[in-house]
């Protein structure tokens, strides 16, 4: 049955639309005050920032003008006219590249593991100790809080040039961020398994291997496979101050203006990020649908 619609009388519809009105005012005025307030933050944040609208559009030119040099090769042709010439350090690079890949899943891999073993410490609700809990994640939040630019310029005046910094800078800073992340999954869990393991008399770690873990392990995977796929692009920036891989010979691309070289570089990283990503991205989606058929 379809009830008909009640027709108000207009002495009492016409209040209740002006004060609908009114109320459609009131938010249209809150959005445009607050709308100005922010342009006018932004506005004097550029003063402390030295930051010159007359300057960034009085050189926006020189930008264009370097995007378009990139895509022309020496001799003034378009780089893909001749992708023999424009790709003639291909194998070189590719090994750099695999080496910058090596260097996030490396950095990751041991990042990971740290983070496993400390976040049942640093999680408020299975951590064996307060103070405990507390001291691993001050230390966690140090190695998420110095950059890893700062990390690999430290590691490569310790160790020199190469690999091995990159690797250890992205191993600490992973450390810290998964151990967070990985630490919020375990206070999430479901408790009741992790007592009822408890209550046989089992130790702290036997619990946690099989009250907390099956709970836990498919967030933690999930969150690693993430972690790789933000360190493979980090892995090409650490490598700007001489920490391996790739990022090095960008870096001395940029500096001698080898534009060609450059673009080449930045195509081969582009590609190699955006399928890393992809099937990264596919494998987190498949554990978490398979977690939530299950």
């Amino acid at each position: 049955m379809s009830s008909p619609l009640v027709q108000l009388p207009e002495a009492q519809l016409r209040p209740l639309l002006a004060a609908y009105d009114a109320s459609v005012r009131t938010r249209r005025w809150h959005t445009l005050l607050i709308f100005a307030a922010t342009l006018i933050a932004v506005g004097l944040s550029t003063i402390p920032a030295e930051v010159s609208p007359v300057l960034l559009f009085s050189k926006i030119g020189n930008f264009t003008s370097y995007i378009d040099r990139l895509l022309h090769l020496d001799s003034g042709a378009a780089v893909w006219t001749d992708p023999v010439e424009w790709y003639w350090g291909l194998w070189r690079w590719l090994r750099l590249l695999g080496e910058t890949l090596l260097m996030a899943y490396v950095g990751t891999l041991l990042g990971a593991i740290g983070a496993f073993f400390l976040c049942f410490l640093a999680a408020a609700n299975v951590a064996p100790g307060r103070w405990l809990r507390v001291a691993v994640r001050r230390f966690c939040e140090l190695c998420r809080t110095v950059p890893q630019l700062v990390f690999a310029l430290m590691f490569v005046i310790a160790f020199g040039l190469g690999p091995v910094p990159g690797v250890l800078a992205l191993a600490i800073h992973s450390l810290g961020s998964l151990c967070k992340l990985f630490a919020e999954v375990v206070e999430n869990i479901d408790m009741k398994p992790v007592e009822g393991v408890t209550s046989t008399g089992a130790p702290w770690h036997v619990a946690m291997r099989f009250g907390a873990l099956p709970q836990v392990l498919p967030g933690l995977v999930s969150y690693t496979l993430l972690r790789f796929e933000i360190n493979v692009r980090e892995a090409t920036v650490i490598g700007f101050v001489g920490a391996g891989g790739i990022g090095m010979d960008l870096l001395e691309a940029i500096r001698k203006f080898y534009y060609a070289d450059v673009s080449a570089m930045l195509v081969l990283i582009i590609l190699t990020v955006s399928l890393i990503d992809t099937l990264t991205s596919f494998a987190r989606h498949r554990l978490i649908g398979l977690v939530e058929k299950h």
